[in-house]
């Protein structure tokens, strides 16, 4: 029997898994000193203001927390001078701190999940989260050139961060967040993806490849499917967050081998406040059998194993095993699952 990990692979390959991959079980979602230096909102707390001056806060009932951009709070006031306001922290950390969290990541049992360390925001985000995303969008058509000396900057200080971490670290798999879309559409259209993005992520997803990690798991919460192609030439194995008004079945059949698509659950049909058991259970069950486990791998849409309401993302979890057990007579008790995580995220 192919264990988590060694059935998540032949999922995001395209293979001959044995059963349907189960949200988070083979990914053992990992950090790195800049969290220490950098810090997140708290759900239901202040704001907190980051390491490059962004301002965060992380409402109740959310998935997660989100830039503050009332005007005095845009950390780009003026994109044609950008480098007046955009100073990205220093990444020198001391030996003691790589060596906690190195700890954490040769802890992880590799036979059984992937150690995966987690980034985030990504280059996209990471330009709206300075400059604000109605600003960044219309940037992109009135200032190309400050856009791309932009773009080149974050990059270059997520390979920084790609260095230290593929030497220090050591992960097998990279999963990296950048949101490009809404439910129902991109940000923008496929040419100016291509021509803003894909090179950059290119060199940042192939330094991670040629570093050890495996697997190139790239999370957006979204509609997606005009950019596919552009995830593949990115280096994209696993797109996660893949939401259902993508049509999944029919992106597998047309790109299966060359990508994955890890989603189907999107938060507002599964984690709202007026969920019920019975409901996802149904939901998760009619998904699956309009599925096939071999480029599909069932995932509630966010970015991070959990849910904002306490017991969806468990039930989803458990009717996949029960519909794993009934198709392909795969018993949970046979092998391990990572359960600690979860909580890790609310």
């Amino acid at each position: 029997m192919l264990t988590a990990r060694e059935n998540f692979y032949q999922a995001a390959k395209g293979l001959n898994p044995e059963r349907f991959a189960n949200q988070y079980e083979a990914i053992q979602l990992l950090f790195n000193p800049f969290f220490l230096h950098s810090p997140g909102a708290v759900r239901g707390g202040p704001e907190v203001v980051n390491a490059w001056g962004i301002t965060n806060v992380f409402p109740e009932n959310s998935p997660g927390g989100f830039p503050v951009h009332t005007p005095d709070k845009i950390v780009i006031k003026d994109i044609e001078h950008w480098q007046d306001y955009v100073h990205a922290p220093s990444l020198k950390f001391p030996d003691e701190e790589w060596e906690m969290f190195k700890a954490q990541y040769d802890a992880v049992d590799t036979t059984k999940a992937y150690k995966a360390c987690f980034v985030a925001p990504g280059l996209f985000e990471q330009c709206h989260h300075l400059g604000e995303i109605q600003n960044t969008l219309m940037n992109l058509y009135e200032y190309e050139d400050e856009m791309h000396d932009l773009i080149k900057y974050l990059r270059d200080f997520e390979l920084e961060l790609a260095e230290g971490i593929c030497t220090h670290l050591k992960p097998d798999m990279l999963f990296h967040h950048d949101d490009f879309g809404s439910r129902t559409s991109t940000f923008m259209k496929p040419d100016m993806w291509e021509d803003f993005y894909v090179e950059p992520y290119k060199e940042v997803y192939g330094y991670y490849k040629t570093h050890g990690c495996e697997l190139i798991v790239h999370h957006s919460d979204s509609y997606g499917a005009t950019l596919v192609p552009s995830l593949i030439e990115m280096g994209v194995d696993v797109w996660q967050g893949c939401m259902s008004s993508n049509n999944i079945p029919e992106l597998n059949k047309k790109y299966k081998g060359q990508i994955s698509f890890m989603g189907g659950f999107d938060g507002a049909d599964f984690d709202s406040p007026d969920w019920t058991p019975e409901g996802v259970r149904q939901m998760t069950w009619d998904i699956l059998e309009q599925n096939e486990p071999s480029g599909f791998i069932p995932c509630i849409a966010q970015g991070d194993p959990g849910s904002i309401y306490v017991g969806v993302y468990e039930t989803i979890r458990e009717t996949i095993d029960e519909y794993n057990e009934v198709k392909f007579g795969f018993k949970r008790e046979n092998i391990d699952r990572l359960e600690e995580q979860v909580d890790m995220f609310r």
